[in-house]
């Protein structure tokens, strides 16, 4: 339902600016019909029964269905009532119940299933101000908790004790501002106070059980997006081309979670964090993510772990930019991991270097790739993928890659490098299959031998080892600045040429 998911996650919204007096005003219906619009141009059918009694706009029974073409399946959600309020102002209130349940469905030849959640705030209104052309919902509320309710698959209920789960969100504002045009505009943000969530389960078929809880300071949101208007039934490529782009961080200053699994094995894991973000964005140019977390800490214990396991990170980040649209000219694309002071307790070092022999300083790992390539299909294009799983379609070519930086620390040993590579999609020849690379990577290794003279006092390498691996360092390397340093110059050629500090290897 990957498709169904993007969509649904693209939230209806508005704006106006108050200054236009008299001439800034929206309707119910206008509300209504404009909501009505924006869903259709995403790709859902919506139906919904409505009712108009004085200032009061009922829309009763709605549904949002919408096709799924690359999983011959169908999905949407269902709400029983939406009211809209003109307030006599210009504005309007739209109403949800304090309480009401919200299906999501979905179905395919074969199975058909639903997931009911029951809704629950204080009641406040979200407030529709503007006009047709831009509008602004706004909306505030003390608490927010949406607890699951009921589930069924294949026309059978599933017990309501085998899955639980509810997520209470506290002190909630959010407002968006929409500009209304060929390509909707939104601009939004959201704070929350905290969130908790409660998840359990148990297997009917034997006696385990699990549950995990958790929770969440200081939230927010910040994005933009837009969403074009005026097309028939798209897909999610359709919107791509169209000019569909979406571009938010979320971040958080803090949370924890707790997980405990019970019956015929036990596990248990305890983490926190002092905060994070994640920054997203898609668009034609390409989908990226940027996922970052600070001062995580992790607690593991269970029957199949010999013993308990404390860990502690100062930070932990992954960097992800790729292509979506097939194109003839390069792409950028990216890839980054980040482990940074990544420590364990002196108890588990103490079992594998009971005297002290190695530096117990926190090991770091970062590594930072950027790239151009061309991707010769549309990754939202169900036609394109099946023709890539059949293998009548390439997925792309690599043109060159950056090792802008790379750094691994552990033990008293440092490895860092940068890089540079082309890449030739005419030879594949010369290096069995891929393209000919060409280019240079420039290596620095500190604390080598060190950390190999610990290890023979240890006894975990042998001297005939560590004088093979010593060899090995000095086919590559040059001694550098400093103690215990080599350099290294690797340069690789489309002739199948490599070279090592201007010594020919291969």
């Amino acid at each position: 339902m990957s498709v169904f998911l993007a969509r649904s996650s693209s939230a209806a919204a508005i704006l106006i600016i108050s200054a236009q007096g008299a001439f800034a005003d929206v309707s119910a219906q206008d509300v209504w019909s404009d909501w009505k619009a924006y869903m259709t141009g995403t790709g859902y059918t919506v139906t919904g029964t409505e009712s108009m009694s004085g200032n009061t706009l009922t829309v009763s029974d709605i549904t949002m269905t919408m096709p799924i073409p690359e999983e011959d399946a169908t999905g949407g959600f269902m709400m029983p009532e939406i009211k809209f309020v003109e307030n006599g102002d210009g504005t309007v209130n739209m109403l949800l119940p304090k309480e009401f349940p919200m299906s999501f469905v979905g179905s395919d030849d074969k199975e058909k299933f639903s997931v009911e959640i029951l809704f629950s705030h204080d009641g406040a209104p979200m407030v529709v101000s503007g006009d047709t052309s831009a509008m602004a919902y706004d909306y505030a509320s003390s608490k927010v908790t949406m607890t699951l309710n009921k589930i069924e698959a294949t026309g059978e209920d599933v017990p309501d004790d085998l899955v639980k789960a509810s997520v209470v969100f506290s002190d909630v504002a959010t407002r968006t501002n929409m500009q209304i045009a060929d390509l909707r505009s939104y601009d939004q943000t959201m704070t929350i106070a905290d969130v908790k969530y409660d998840f359990s389960f148990k297997d009917p078929e034997s006696a385990d059980s699990g549950t995990v809880t958790g929770a969440m300071s200081k939230l927010t949101f910040a994005g933009t997006s837009v969403v074009p208007n005026g097309l028939k039934n798209p897909q999610m490529s359709d919107l791509i081309k169209a000019g569909f782009g979406f571009d938010g961080t979320f971040a958080h200053a803090g949370g924890n979670t707790n997980v405990s699994v019970t019956g015929s094995d036990s596990f248990d894991l305890q983490s926190s964090s002092t905060g994070g973000d994640i920054a997203m964005a898609m668009s034609q140019d390409g989908l990226s993510y940027d996922v970052k977390q600070q001062g995580i800490s992790l607690n593991v214990s269970g029957s199949e772990i010999p013993f308990p396991l404390a860990l502690t990170m100062a930070e932990t980040g992954f960097k992800l930019l790729m292509p979506v649209s097939q194109s003839d000219t390069e792409q950028d694309f990216a890839l980054g991991v980040t482990l940074r002071d990544f420590a364990v307790p002196e108890m588990l070092w103490g079992m594998v270097d009971p005297t002290g022999t190695l530096p117990h300083d926190p090991a770091t790992i970062v590594l930072d790739l950027a790239g151009k390539g061309k991707l010769l299909l549309d990754l939202f294009d169900a036609k394109a993928l099946e023709g890539l799983e059949r293998g009548d379609q390439e997925p792309g070519e690599l043109n060159a890659v950056s090792i802008k930086q790379l750094l691994v620390s552990a033990a008293g040993a440092k490895l860092t490098g940068t890089g540079d590579f082309t890449f030739n999609n005419a030879d594949l020849d010369t290096y069995d299959g891929m393209p000919a690379p060409d280019g240079v990577a420039n290596l620095k290794l500190e604390g080598a031998n060190g950390l190999i003279d610990n290890l023979i006092k240890m006894g975990l390498v042998s001297d005939s080892d560590a004088m093979g691996a010593r060899m090995m360092m000095g086919m590559f390397g040059v001694p550098g600045e400093g103690e215990d340093t080599l350099t290294s110059e690797i340069k690789v050629s489309e002739d199948g040429q490599i070279h090592a500090n201007g010594q020919r290897i291969k």
